[in-house]
């Protein structure tokens, strides 16, 4: 890859998806320039139209006058220019396996992510404090206090949009728990999800845990009791640019620790139910669903691209080849995953 070929990143350091993308880049030794602030004005000065819908992180790449969000796609670009210190196993099958985990980072763990930072008191108030800063830390105490009120307010009143409610509550919290104890058991035998070399999967859910570990204080305190390994994980996938990588470093797929099989037991039990429905909602016009999740009752709005994301993995995996299909249908077995590719 050219080193003068500099992308430019925009975004927050409280944005999970930044907190993907820039690990990411680093450990890929990928140059890039971040701006931080207001990805909305800082497009308009530059003149560049505005993404929809206007997601963070935003990237230019050098030369292009276009601002592209949306991590996964970005991910696969920059493969496509490069596949040194790859992030996606050339293992077809395993690449399947990495993409699930990957959406399960994205779309599921973002569920702790947003129920943790905006359903506790203790939360809220450190949210509301440290987020408007972010945009400048030299705001005037009067516009602080105004920011910190209207974007809590914003935020609380929005929870619905990833499915944290009153009835949803118990059941996240309950997932967040089970995955620290199982992250706790998988960071004694490898130290990333597929070997010895972190794969996408990786930086999808280091995002969100940078948020879960490293700034909302409730899931931060359960993160050090439950699982000390994870929180000396996200501070080592800050950067990994200077990790020696090796094609040998993922694991043979029919050779997965047992604690790789637990965690996707973990995906069947919350995310897989939620995705097939929110998937036949979308299909049939609804504008919300329900469905039994771990015992409980989950309730939430439609999400159109949650929708899309299951959509695309059918496409992942039918692409496959026969025995890659395979492969990874006996690696899914009695996990509660096969109904995504069914």
């Amino acid at each position: 890859m050219d080193n003068n070929n500099i992308t430019t990143v925009i975004g927050v350091p409280a944005s999970p998806y930044t907190r993907k993308m820039l690990a990411l880049l680093r450990y890929r030794r990928i140059p890039y320039k971040i701006i931080w602030g207001n990805a909305r004005e800082i497009l308009e000065q530059m003149g560049l139209d505005l993404p929809k819908p206007l997601l963070l992180p935003v990237f230019i790449f050098q030369n292009e006058d276009v601002a592209i969000c949306d991590s996964t796609p970005i991910i696969r670009r920059l493969e496509s220019q490069s596949k040194d210190r790859s992030v996606i196993p050339e293992d077809k099958a395993l690449a399947f396996i990495n993409y699930i985990l990957e959406d399960f980072g994205d779309e599921w763990v973002t569920k702790f992510m947003f129920h943790y930072r905006w359903h506790f008191k203790e939360d809220i108030n450190n949210a509301g404090n440290i987020l408007p800063l972010l945009h400048s830390v030299s705001l005037d105490n009067e516009s602080h206090k105004h920011f910190k009120d209207y974007f809590s307010d914003h935020q609380v009143s929005r929870l619905w949009v990833v499915g944290s409610n009153q009835k949803t509550a118990a059941i996240i919290e309950k997932s967040y728990q089970r995955l620290l104890s199982l992250l706790e058991k998988h960071f004694q035998n490898i130290p990333y999800f597929l070997g010895k070399r972190p794969s996408s999967a990786d930086f999808a859910i280091y995002g969100q845990m940078t948020q879960l570990i490293g700034f909302d204080p409730t899931s931060r305190t359960l993160a050090l009791e439950k699982s000390p390994r994870s929180v000396a994980w996200v501070d080592l996938l800050e950067d990994l640019s200077g990790l020696s990588s090796a094609e040998n470093d993922w694991v043979p797929l029919e050779n997965a620790h047992e604690s790789l099989h637990n965690i996707f037991k973990e995906i069947g039990r919350g995310y897989v139910p939620a995705m097939m429905e929110n998937a036949k909602a979308f299909s049939s016009s609804k504008d919300k669903w329900q469905t039994d999740i771990d015992g409980a009752e989950w309730e939430q709005k439609t999400f159109p691209y949650q929708a899309k994301c299951l959509g695309w993995i059918k496409e992942e995996f039918n692409s496959l080849e026969t025995k890659d299909q395979k492969r990874v249908e006996d690696f899914l077995a009695n996990t509660g995953c096969e109904d995504l590719i069914s």
